[in-house]
């Protein structure tokens, strides 16, 4: 048991040694993850034997889990609002029509079975939201014309589809499939993953907000409960938990819960250490000496989806859009496969399907090629293709909710005596990197501005640690992006619910203390006791 212990202990501490090291050499770390995997493998240098294939998918299943829980939690909705629809015909459309080309080429020119090739299609129809957005993290790539958020929305929701094109082939192939059945089980897993991913989010939000039953110590537990809850509800009446699990973490991510910063703390640490114990292991699970027979088909199989398969079906789902076609270059580029395919090729191994082929070695090669190639040169090419944006900012795609929380301000009593009693603001000394942005006085709340005079006894607030006074009322940030409803408009015209102020307005590095009369710019922070956002909005926003 010891032994088990300081062995796992010890390929963790590499594992981050590799991430680190991945940041300066350039690679994925995912990449390293599975090299480190095949050099503890029965073909590697210590020698692990390992090839429980149920085991390994039980395993990897449960971090997808919480992958694309976390996924959909960091999935910014105002930012991916505006390319929804383009993102999620790539998602679907475009993961079929990747499937299906793939299909064709393995049977007409690697001469697999017609099912054969489609199932390494629908296998390898997904592309991987982790590799892809690792780089864009680590490089800091500012694309244009929010083609992260295109990336990030497609590859968070295209994992159902190809594993529900997945189960579907493999049932037809075992002679359990057919045509009315294949739809039937297509139209659940959709309609169930969706409605139980609704409803998860919807119920999850209210809950995490209760007060009544749960501590704040307990809601990074309850929320990763509430995560293995919806994938085992949707997954027991034949839904798509991978889908519900990650809808529920959209409704979630942009609802206004609290413990919101702690909780994406928490999902950091633990979307991280599955992604480690999920990429070591599939490099753990694969035999090198076997991708030596396959290496051949499986760099044809590549490189037709790389210059061929993918481009055809951006290209196809993306001109009605009139999108630019270097963006449908690097969108197409971008369309990295990783871990998830691995793990549906584990669901090949464990079918009782006849298969002529070694799926699970040819998507093992697949990916890693992808990997190492696509990952590698996808900075470069999105310097060649000119779509790096000097303005937008890559983690605003995110939803780490950094931003989304009680502003920093510091609160400072007047008692009789201080020598601030008695002046005005432009009188007192304050410091160049605070500002006062309110005053409470005699029960009232003042703006002040440079000729409010200061009396005994006020309350000023200063903008440093987080304030709350004694009714409860709570700052927060809120980000005006280009789409936001308030752009260009007046803060006398907003329609603002009673009792919420505006406090504040941070706009190119500066503090702002804003009028009525104060336009609202995109780019702005803006301060204020507004209402949180309600999870009802988030989820009629995605449905």
């Amino acid at each position: 048991m010891e032994l088990y212990l300081i062995m796992a202990a010890f390929i963790c501490i590499l594992c981050i040694f590799a991430g680190s090291l991945s940041t300066r050499i350039g690679v994925p770390s995912l990449l390293l993850f599975i090299i480190l995997g095949m050099m503890f493998g029965t073909d590697g240098i210590l020698q692990i034997p390992f090839s429980n294939y149920g085991l390994a998918e039980s395993i990897c299943s449960v971090a997808l889990i919480f992958i694309m829980f976390y996924g959909g939690f960091c999935t910014n909705w105002e930012a991916a609002r505006p390319v929804a629809k383009k993102a999620v015909l790539l998602s679907s459309a475009g993961v079929i029509l990747t499937a299906l080309l793939t299909g064709l080429f393995c049977h007409f020119i690697l001469k697999t079975s017609l099912l054969e090739g489609l199932l390494i299609g629908s296998v390898l129809g997904s592309t991987d939201a982790a590799s892809v957005f690792s780089i864009l993290r680590m490089k800091k790539l500012n694309l244009v014309d929010g083609m992260a958020s295109i990336l990030e929305l497609e590859s968070g929701s295209n994992d159902p589809v190809a594993y529900m094109l997945t189960t579907i082939v493999l049932g037809m192939m075992a002679g359990h499939s057919s045509a009315g059945s294949v739809a039937l089980v297509f139209s659940a897993q959709v309609l169930y993953g969706i409605l139980f991913g609704v409803a998860a989010g919807l119920a999850g939000s209210k809950l995490l907000n209760s007060e009544q039953f749960f501590s704040g110590e307990m809601l990074p537990i309850l929320t990763m409960a509430l995560a293995v809850l919806t994938y085992g509800l949707s997954a027991s009446v034949s839904g798509n938990g991978f889908l519900s699990v990650y809808i529920a973490g959209i409704i979630l991510g942009n609802s206004q819960i609290k413990g919101k910063v702690e909780l994406v703390h928490f999902f950091d640490g633990i979307t991280g250490m599955m992604q480690i114990i999920l990429f070591f292991l599939l490099g753990l699970l694969c035999f090198p000496s076997r991708i030596i027979p396959v290496l051949v088909p499986s760099v044809c199989i590549m490189a037709f989806m790389l210059l061929i398969a993918r481009p055809v079906a951006v290209y196809i789902i993306l001109r009605p859009f009139k999108v630019p076609f270097r963006q449908q270059l690097l969108i197409s580029w971008a369309g990295l496969r990783g871990a998830a395919s691995i793990v549906f090729a584990i669901t090949t191994v464990l079918s009782p399907a006849a298969m002529e082929y070694d799926i699970f070695h040819i998507v093992f090669c697949v990916c890693l090629l992808s990997v190492a190639i696509q990952g590698s040169l996808l900075p470069w090419m999105a310097k060649k293709l000119e779509v790096i944006g000097s303005t937008d900012d890559i983690f605003k795609t995110f939803n780490d909710y950094q931003e989304d929380q009680s502003i920093h301000l510091t609160e400072v009593r007047l008692p009789e005596g201080h020598p601030w009693i008695g002046h005005t603001f432009q009188d007192i000394s304050i410091p160049e990197d605070m500002l006062a942005v309110m005053v409470l006085r005699d029960g009232k709340t003042l703006i002040p501005n440079g000729s409010t005079f200061i009396t005994a006894d006020d309350t000023i607030i200063l903008n440093s640690p987080a304030y709350a006074d004694k009714s409860g009322m709570k700052l927060r940030e809120v980000r005006i992006g280009r789409y936001h409803p308030w752009v260009n408009k007046p803060l006398s015209e907003l329609t603002l619910p009673a009792d919420t102020l505006i406090f504040l307005i941070r706009r190119a590095g500066r503090s702002l203390v804003p009028t009525g009369q104060t336009h609202v710019r995109d780019g702005d922070v803006l301060i204020l006791n507004a209402q949180p956002v309600t999870h009802t909005a988030a989820a009629s926003a995605i449905l």
